[in-house]
């Protein structure tokens, strides 16, 4: 049905530029509608030019649409220079990097996002090029797979025991992604063992209301701030909607610095 509606709809606009003076494009419409062996004929005899049409008409669609896209994008980039987006952090907020550190650098994510796992490379990359001069959070928006959540669970769960032993549970999970699809929740414990969890503790925190709530926050956030896919980040109030490279994130904090938002 969709496919038909985009062909009478195209058919239609040949129809009107070509019959511009002979009759209404209401009147095409209806003519089309009644009479479909007219556009089914000239199909059989054009084929392989009404297909390059739609190929032409389809790429000039998609062409359309990313520039739209880039001009949204660097329209909505410009409103939050001047009105940044302000994440919570929390009183027991989970750092990677200096705590008191001017950039600070935050990411909505999913254990089983795969542009995730590379974003991940990218967090590694930020930290180590600004050192003390910026800090990392990990919030959740478990939107992929069957054990999204759970992990989300798992991470805060072992996060109340150990920031340290919850950073390197983040770290195994990434690197070895593809095991947390394959092996569940059994996966989970296997890792959270391997950093010395305190599984007993684990067992009773990982469904916990206190554990639910904070990831539910997590998500009402990043939903407040646009992002319904991952990963979604906000750099000193400044959205990055996926998994753009390093250079994105330096662009925007020397734009910040040389618009006097931020001093390095």
């Amino acid at each position: 049905m969709k496919l038909m509606s985009l062909i009478l709809g195209f058919s239609l606009a040949i129809l009107v530029s070509c019959n511009s003076g002979t009759g209404s494009k209401e009147g095409l419409k209806k003519m089309l509608k009644e009479n479909p062996d007219i556009l089914v004929d000239a199909i059989k005899a054009n084929p392989a030019k009404i297909l390059d049409a739609f190929k032409e008409a389809a790429q000039s669609a998609q062409e359309e649409a990313a520039k739209q896209r880039v001009e949204d994008e660097k329209k909505e980039l410009e409103e939050r220079y001047a009105t940044p987006h302000e994440p919570e952090i929390r009183g027991d907020e989970l750092f990677r990097g200096n705590k008191d550190a001017p950039i600070t650098l935050v990411e909505y994510s999913d254990f089983q996002c795969y542009y995730c796992s590379k974003a991940f490379g990218t967090v590694l990359e930020l930290l180590d090029k600004y050192g003390k001069k910026i800090r990392f959070v990990y919030k959740h928006l478990p939107v992929i797979g069957q054990y999204s959540r759970k992990a989300s669970q798992y991470y805060e769960a072992i996060r109340l025991q150990d920031p340290k032993k919850a950073i390197a549970f983040h770290d195994e999970l990434f690197k070895n992604q593809q095991k947390i699809r394959s092996g569940g929740e059994k996966y989970l414990k296997e890792v959270a063992k391997d950093v010395k969890a305190n599984m007993n503790q684990l067992s009773k925190d990982v469904e916990s209301e206190k554990i639910s709530k904070r990831i539910d926050q997590d998500e009402a956030e990043a939903r407040k701030f646009g992002f319904s896919g991952t990963p979604g980040f906000v750099i000193n109030g400044i959205p990055v909607k996926g998994a753009y490279p390093t250079s994105h994130f330096e662009g925007i904090v020397e734009e910040l610095v040389k618009r006097g938002k931020l001093k390095l």
